[in-house]
């Protein structure tokens, strides 16, 4: 079967097919109603909170963004600031609005600009440097929306387990909606950026290097304290025993487009990794409340 080449096109006719078909999430088209609170708060409101702080935190993603891509194109712009953002900082509101209704606190958004993310930026005014700060971002946001996607499924089957269906339908369904045409702008500008052979052997080498230094599950900001957030979601959504087939599911543009040349290496020893890290923080954490 002949290899699909991404063009530039196909790309910037995606993004522009994401914003004609989902608008955000108004407000006042959802229902939350919750038959059980407490039951819901109990076993989801960990992970709502969670949720809604990563989509919250969208501000300084784009941030980071103008950072790393001083000279950003017309199609990423019009995908951060048109599409992207939009919908995210919408799906934030919505959660973040839901887990007030269930008397828990506000979330509250990491918003500060890491160090590392600067000193990425200062070199990124090398335009070698800068290609591979760009494959980095698609990449960083191909596992992150698959992450996304993957958590929305589990969460929607869930609360449809337990009756609560106005949420599941109005809020997690089209929420989960979203995610995917993001992923597929992430995976769609990798895949081309490596077909174009736009980054020479030694650039991809310094994209391996920094990626396995740097990899961080969704959310967790570098800190041990996200780490072990994360690590209560992976819990509370029943995915501890799966580790390695969600790692996989998370790494395989990078799998694909970086690590090919190992033969035999499903994903990344250090998406794995950060995944084992976020559940071994977690339960450390309980450890030591029980304790």
């Amino acid at each position: 079967m002949p290899r699909q080449i991404i063009t530039g096109q196909k790309i910037a006719d995606h993004v522009k097919r994401l914003g004609d078909l989902y608008p955000p999430i108004p407000l006042d088209t959802v229902d939350r109603t919750v038959h059980n609170p407490e039951a819901v708060k109990q076993r989801y409101g960990h992970v709502l909170d969670y949720l809604a702080r990563v989509e919250l935190e969208v501000d300084r993603n784009v941030l980071e963004l103008l950072v790393l891509l001083p000279d950003v194109d017309e199609t990423n712009r019009m995908f951060y600031a048109d599409v992207w953002q939009p919908q995210e900082i919408q799906h934030g509101l919505i959660l973040d609005r839901l887990q007030q209704d269930l008397d828990m606190p506000a979330a509250e958004p990491h918003l500060e600009v890491s160090s590392k993310i600067k000193l990425l930026g200062a070199l990124a005014h090398f335009e070698p440097i800068q290609s591979v700060a760009k494959l980095l971002y698609y990449l960083t946001g191909a596992s992150t929306e698959r992450q996304a996607v993957l958590a929305y499924n589990q969460l929607n089957e869930g609360l449809n387990e337990m009756g609560e269906r106005a949420i599941a339908e109005t809020i997690i369904h089209p929420i989960k909606q979203q995610e995917p045409g993001h992923f597929a702008f992430y995976q769609m500008s990798a895949t081309a950026m490596v077909q174009a052979g736009e980054l020479k052997p030694w650039q991809l080498f310094l994209a391996r290097v920094l990626r396995e230094k740097s990899y961080g599950l969704v959310g967790t900001n570098g800190m041990d304290r996200y780490k072990a957030d994360m690590g209560a979601v992976i819990m509370n959504l029943g995915m501890e025993d799966e580790l390695a087939d969600y790692a996989r599911e998370i790494g395989r543009v990078e799998s694909r487009l970086l690590w090919a040349n190992k033969e035999g290496m499903e994903v990344p020893t250090y998406i794995l990794k950060a995944l084992h890290e976020s559940v071994d923080l977690y339960t450390e954490r309980e450890a030591r409340k029980a304790g």
